[in-house]
């Protein structure tokens, strides 16, 4: 009677056919490593190239979100000069509803829902890009 190997068990009387193993061989698609610094390591162990890029990308959110601020400030402040102006506008109605009122009420939500879409879809963008300069490096 032979004794097993220390690694395989011994068959199993009448227990049918044996398992089936894959084998697969190793990934060929992957780039050679070129021996650089890859841009996501820079970024992740704080150096002074990986700090360069997450300040390009505050200052650009920064920079965004002044714009959008500012020019939506800018239409709601120009609301009441608006009236201010021109104050026979006030005398104006629609439907028994002062004008003034509508433009308060109907104006300002869809202008900050619009101020909101817009600072959303360039952020995203901006987001987009700084991870695109990410993964070329």
């Amino acid at each position: 009677m032979t004794t097993p190997g220390p690694h395989r068990p011994p068959p199993a009387p009448d227990s049918g056919p044996p398992a089936r193993v894959r084998v697969t061989a190793p990934r060929t698609s992957a780039r050679p490593s070129s021996g650089t610094y890859p841009v996501t390591r820079e970024v992740a162990e704080h150096s002074a190239v990986g700090e360069v890029f997450v300040a390009s990308l505050i200052r650009s959110q920064l920079r965004l979100a002044l714009v959008v601020a500012g020019g939506f400030l800018i239409i709601l402040i120009g609301i009441p000069v608006l009236l201010g102006l021109f104050p026979s506008i006030r005398e104006v109605t629609v439907l028994t509803v002062p004008v003034p009122w509508l433009l308060l009420g109907l104006g300002v939500y869809p202008l900050s829902i619009a101020c909101a879409a817009l600072y959303v879809r360039s952020a995203s963008r901006n987001e987009k890009r700084f991870q695109d300069l990410i993964d070329e490096g």
